[in-house]
C-alpha cells in the first residue's frame, strides 16, 4: 500500500465539548440526568471551562468539557445543535493540511493549551464542527 505506520494510524475521538448559554444550568442538568461531575479547568484554558467526568477511568468511554456558548445556537429546526467531538492526532499541522485538502475549513485556528496540547476547530464540508488535539507538554 505504501503507507507508513504514522499515515495508517486512525484518529480517535478522545474528548467532547458541550456549549451552553447557562453553564450552571447545564451542569445541574447533566449531574441530575447522568450523574456526571465537573472539574474547573479555567486556570488551564484561560477562560471558563469545566472538565466533564462521565464515569470511572476503568470503564469504556470518554470525558469532555463544558463551556459558555461563544455565539448564538441555531434556532429550532435550523440544523443540529450538538456536542463537538475532538480527535487526538500525532501531527497537528499535517492533520490540518489533510483537513483543508479534503475540503474542510478552519473554524477556530490552532491555539496552545499551555503545558498540555495544541487545539483547534474545523468545519467539515457539511458545516459540522469538530476539534483536533495534539498532546504537547511544550505547547505555549
Amino acid at each position: 500500500m505504501g503507507t507508513n505506520e504514522k499515515e495508517a494510524r486512525m484518529a480517535r475521538v478522545v474528548h467532547f465539548e458541550i456549549q451552553a448559554d447557562d453553564v450552571e444550568r447545564a451542569k445541574a442538568f447533566y449531574t441530575a440526568a447522568f450523574g456526571w461531575s465537573f472539574d474547573d479547568w479555567s486556570s488551564v484554558t484561560g477562560s471558563t471551562y469545566w472538565g466533564v467526568v462521565t464515569g470511572p477511568e476503568d470503564q469504556l468511554g470518554i470525558n469532555g468539557g463544558l463551556m459558555p456558548r461563544p455565539t448564538s445556537a441555531p434556532a429550532p429546526q435550523q440544523g443540529t445543535n450538538a456536542f463537538v467531538c475532538t480527535l487526538q492526532v500525532d501531527d497537528y499541522d499535517e492533520t490540518e493540511r489533510r483537513i483543508l485538502d479534503a475540503g474542510g475549513q478552519v473554524a477556530l485556528p490552532k491555539a496552545a493549551l499551555p503545558g498540555m496540547a495544541w487545539q483547534g476547530y474545523y468545519l467539515d464540508p457539511e458545516g459540522n464542527t469538530f476539534g483536533i488535539h495534539q498532546p504537547d507538554p511544550e505547547a505555549a
